[in-house]
């Protein structure tokens, strides 16, 4: 399944209230990479139909009506929107939101609502806020928090943003697993089988070296669910008796 990182940016907070997209914006990441082709994001300001606030205009986003007044409607391009998104996984930070906006202006253009283009949609606020209880988990906090450089975002733009939160993501969701390979459990048939053991050149560990190293591993297999890769690696499989008991 395509991965797809998307934000909008809007003339307010409320669909409900008359706010509409000015701008919205996808990229795409393909084998856990970033990439800038044309043909890997989506990006397209929208008329709002409708002014601009002054306090939107200069301390959000920059966009002003002068700019998107030939810009084309929403209606006008939610078919090739669609078409961009369409049975791709969205990340979107604070989803409830931009979802709220794209199923408003894409009802008004006669669509159906996103979830029925894209079923699986995954919100970065909530999965921060359960890795950093209690934190600031806006998206300059989490750039901030993983190091990623944040330098060009002056104002809020739906394609650097959807750019910044790619990352954000990728930081996310890196997992011991990418030492040796983000998708270990898939190519573990593909890996050559270990030499026998008495192929291999016996080396000895100090005592206490070794008691750090199994006190390092057994930490590890406690935070993580399916235990570290190292103790998968290394624990032989069950005998095939004890399998079916």
């Amino acid at each position: 399944m395509r991965l797809i990182c998307l934000d909008t940016e809007t003339t307010g907070l409320d669909p409900n209230n008359g706010d509409r997209i000015v701008e919205v914006a996808c990229v795409d990441i393909t084998g856990r990479r970033i990439t800038d082709e044309p043909s890997h994001q989506y990006q397209q300001y929208v008329n709002p139909e409708r002014e601009i606030p002054d306090e939107v205009r200069d301390k959000v986003t920059g966009i002003t009506n002068e700019m998107l007044a030939d810009k084309p409607l929403f209606s006008e391009i939610a078919d090739a929107f669609i078409e961009f998104v369409q049975g791709a996984e969205l990340v979107i930070h604070n989803a409830e939101f931009d979802v709220a906006f794209l199923d408003m202006e894409l009802k008004k253009a006669g669509k159906k609502p996103l979830r029925e283009y894209c079923p699986q949609i995954t919100d970065t606020l909530v999965m921060a806020r359960k890795i950093f209880p209690g934190m600031r988990n806006d998206l300059d906090a989490l750039c901030s928090r993983y190091e990623i450089d944040k330098s060009a975002r002056t104002l809020h733009g739906a394609l650097i943003d959807s750019e910044l939160l790619a990352e954000v993501y990728l930081a996310m969701t890196r997992t011991q697993g990418t030492l040796i390979g983000d998708r270990f459990d898939e190519l573990a048939d593909s890996v050559p089988p270990l030499p026998r053991p008495e192929q291999l050149i016996a080396a000895t560990c100090p005592a206490d070296e070794m008691a750090e190293h199994e006190k390092f591993i057994a930490m590890i297999d406690k935070k993580c669910k399916t235990g570290s890769v190292w103790t998968r690696v290394h624990t032989p499989p069950a005998p095939a008796d004890e399998q079916k008991a």
